[in-house]
């Protein structure tokens, strides 16, 4: 294949999905928009929502970054089932996401105090990022192992997915889950 077909396989590949990541982001926005006076019950958590977006993407494109490597190679099948690797990925993800939202609102409340900022109690913040992470986490890997397994088996390089598919899927469930989070630590009804 030459340079040129070569970059126009990837651009045909990438371009529907950067534009569903789009609109995914702008959902993203919106909800943001739309629950900002239930975020601002819980002085500080706004502070966190940046960071726990931005953490979602990093450990999940990690993992489709070892999937994607794990396909490539012939070492992981296009499928879900009972496979050492991709179980020890999931679980090193998933160890690494909850880890992180401790860290994520330790942090946090740390910086507001110094700050002199209002901040909601360490074992609230700690409660919201370890239930919203645990939510996002099992969307995020569902969604993008069948994400990339589905295009993987349809020709699709599963490296032009990753990226677009963790931002979205971590946008727009990682601030519902946030949303969700809160009303369970406030104790009030879904």
């Amino acid at each position: 294949m030459s340079v040129r077909e070569e970059v126009w396989t990837i651009y045909r590949q990438t371009l529907p999905v950067m534009f569903i990541a789009l609109l995914g982001g702008l959902i993203a926005g919106v909800l943001l928009e739309e629950v900002i006076t239930v975020i601002e019950r819980l002085p500080g958590l706004l502070v966190m929502i940046p960071v726990f977006l931005a953490t979602r993407g990093n450990v999940y494109a990690a993992l489709g970054g070892r999937i994607a490597s794990g396909l490539h190679q012939g070492l992981i099948a296009p499928r879900f089932r009972r496979d050492p690797r991709l179980i020890q990925a999931i679980i090193g993800s998933f160890i690494n996401a909850i880890a992180i939202a401790i860290v994520i609102a330790i942090i946090s409340w740390i910086s507001l105090l110094l700050l002199g900022r209002p901040a909601a109690s360490p074992i609230e913040l700690i409660a919201i990022m370890l239930i919203a992470s645990g939510l996002a986490a099992s969307v995020l890997i569902v969604g993008l192992l069948s994400i990339i397994f589905t295009g993987y088996r349809r020709g699709i390089d599963p490296d032009n997915l990753v990226g677009p598919v963790v931002t979205t899927l971590g946008d727009i469930f990682g601030m519902a889950f946030i949303v969700i989070a809160v009303m369970i630590v406030e104790g009030v009804q879904l």
